[in-house]
Order: C-alpha cells, then sequence, then structure tokens
C-alpha cells in the first residue's frame, strides 16, 4: 500500500468515525447535544480535524442522512424481499419503514427535519437519497393502480408512512394502534 492510499484510507476512518460520534452523541443526547467541541473531544481529534472532513454541524448532519438513506432502502428491500404477495410486500415495507424511524430517531430527523444541505428532488440529488426512494418504488409501483403514476403514488405512500412516523414519534398518535394503522394504509392505497 502506497502513503497516498494509506493516508486516504486513515481519513476515511476518520470520517466514519465522525459520523458514527455524531450520530451516537445525537442519539443519546439530542443533535443540539452534537457540537465540533464535543466531537473532537470524543474521537480525540482536534477541532480543525474536524473541520478538514466537514465545514460544520450541517455537513455532520448531512452526512448522518446520507447514512440513514441508505440504511432505509437496505431495511426496506430486505423486509419486502421476503414476501410473497404485493400486498405482503407492501406492508413489510411500510412495518420496516416505521420500524426504523422509531428505532433511529435521531438518523430520522437528520434524513428529514434538520438542515443537512441536501436537496430532494433535484439532479443533485445524492444518490443514496434516490436510491432511498428507488426502494420504495420497487415495491409501491406495483400497487399503485391503473392510471396511477408510480412514482406520483410511491411519495403519497411515502408522505403518508412519514406522516405516521412523525405523529407517533412525537405521542400525537396512540402507541397500540399502530399495526392496524398499517393495515388501513396498505387496504386504503394499495391496489393489491
Amino acid at each position: 500500500m502506497s502513503v497516498q492510499e494509506r493516508k486516504e484510507r486513515e481519513r476515511a476512518d476518520r470520517e466514519r468515525l465522525i459520523v458514527a460520534t455524531a450520530r451516537e452523541l445525537a442519539e443519546q443526547q439530542g443533535w443540539d447535544a452534537v457540537t465540533t467541541r464535543r466531537l473532537a473531544e470524543r474521537i480525540e481529534y482536534s477541532q480543525p480535524v474536524l473541520y478538514s472532513h466537514f465545514r460544520g454541524k450541517r455537513e455532520i448532519i448531512g452526512a448522518v442522512a446520507l447514512e440513514g438513506a441508505a440504511e432505509v432502502a437496505d431495511a426496506v428491500r430486505a423486509a419486502a424481499s421476503g414476501a410473497n404477495s404485493p400486498r405482503a410486500r407492501v406492508a413489510a415495507l411500510a412495518r420496516a419503514y416505521l420500524d426504523f424511524a422509531a428505532r433511529n430517531p435521531a438518523v430520522y430527523d437528520a434524513m428529514f427535519h434538520l438542515d443537512g444541505g441536501l436537496a430532494f428532488a433535484h439532479e443533485d440529488t445524492p444518490e443514496q437519497l434516490k436510491d432511498a426512494f428507488a426502494a420504495l418504488l420497487e415495491s409501491l409501483g406495483e400497487v399503485a393502480g391503473e392510471g396511477v403514476q408510480p412514482g406520483l403514488f410511491t411519495e403519497v405512500f411515502w408522505a403518508a408512512l412519514h406522516g405516521l412516523a412523525t405523529l407517533t414519534r412525537a405521542g400525537r398518535l396512540p402507541p397500540g394502534d399502530a399495526e392496524q394503522r398499517v393495515e388501513l394504509l396498505v387496504d386504503r392505497l394499495a391496489v393489491v
């Protein structure tokens, strides 16, 4: 391994450490607790080292959001792949999405509630975000119904999932009815 390759590997390792530490701190104490000073202390690097990777907290939030998008895409695909019918795939996708949001609140916030400097639904949308949408579209497109644009249907279904995730986390919906909500969403929106 050349010196340049080693330096690039070390840089990538440091960047992963910064993102993982920010994510851990945000999950434990909330995003307000994530500062460059606290991150520098936790990873035992100076603040200038952090700034050599990220211009600030906004970019760190964006990096966490991109990780989260890749993870939600994997979770949705894994859940859908284990189902044996279109209806079962959609229900499994919905459960996986809502479970991801519940298990990773700080990551979900980074993805959808905080400014990470990421463009959604534009030409310059990062590939991880495009792939997360594609993971939803793969199962939802087949149940959109005749004459309904699959991408538009996916946006509406995703918006409903996002609303359920957000309202549940905020304590605005009774926790005991989560499965009934998924069933209702699938039965009323998906043509299966």
